[in-house]
C-alpha cells in the first residue's frame, strides 16, 4: 500500500522505515591482460585457467539518510604462473535508508544493498572478460546474507578480518 503525502505532510503513519534505491552506477572499472597475446595460445593448449574472486564492500554515510554502497569485485585468471587477465569493478548505488533500527540498518547496508548491486557488477565483469578476448565467464550467485552473518560472527569473536571469497 502506498503512503499518501498531502501538502508535505505524511498520512499520520509516523516514522515508517524507508528504503529507496536512487541510483546504480559504475564507480570504477579496470581490465588488464598483461601477457596478451601469448597467453591466448597458452590457454588453448596448456593448463586449465584458475580463477580467483576477491569481494569487498564499503558504505559511506552521505548525510540526510543517504548512503553510497560500493561493491568491489576483482577477478584474477591465471594460467600456470602467468596472469591471463585481471578484471575489476566497483559497482555503486545511492540508497535512501531511514527509520530502521540499528541492526536492520546494518543488515540492509551489509547484505541487501550488495545483493542488489551484484547482478550489475556481474554483467560488467562478464563483458570485460569477453571483450578482452577471453572465453565467457559467468560469476555464480553469491549469498550476501551468509557473508554478512559470518562477518557479524567474526566481529563478535573479535576477529575483524574481512571475509574474502575464492572460487
Amino acid at each position: 500500500m502506498a503512503e499518501v503525502i498531502t501538502n508535505g505532510q505524511d498520512s499520520g503513519q509516523g516514522n515508517q522505515p524507508q528504503l529507496v534505491l536512487q541510483k546504480i552506477y559504475v564507480k570504477d572499472v579496470s581490465f588488464e591482460a598483461p601477457n596478451a597475446p601469448q597467453i591466448f595460445h597458452e590457454i588453448d593448449e596448456n593448463d586449465q585457467p584458475q580463477v580467483q574472486l576477491n569481494l569487498g564492500q564499503k558504505a559511506t554515510d552521505l548525510g540526510n539518510d543517504l548512503y553510497e554502497v560500493v561493491l568491489s569485485l576483482t577477478l584474477t585468471c591465471t594460467v600456470g604462473e602467468r596472469t591471463a587477465y585481471l578484471a575489476e569493478v566497483e559497482q555503486a548505488g545511492l540508497f535512501g535508508i531511514a527509520g530502521f533500527n540499528e541492526a536492520d540498518h546494518a543488515g540492509i547496508v551489509g547484505s541487501y544493498c550488495p545483493n542488489l548491486l551484484f547482478p550489475y557488477a556481474r554483467q560488467v565483469i562478464s563483458s570485460l572478460v569477453l571483450e578482452g578476448g577471453f572465453p565467457p565467464f559467468l560469476l555464480q550467485p553469491i549469498n550476501f546474507d551468509a557473508l554478512y552473518t559470518e562477518q557479524q560472527r567474526r566481529m563478535a569473536e573479535g576477529d575483524e578480518a574481512p571475509a574474502m571469497l575464492n572460487s
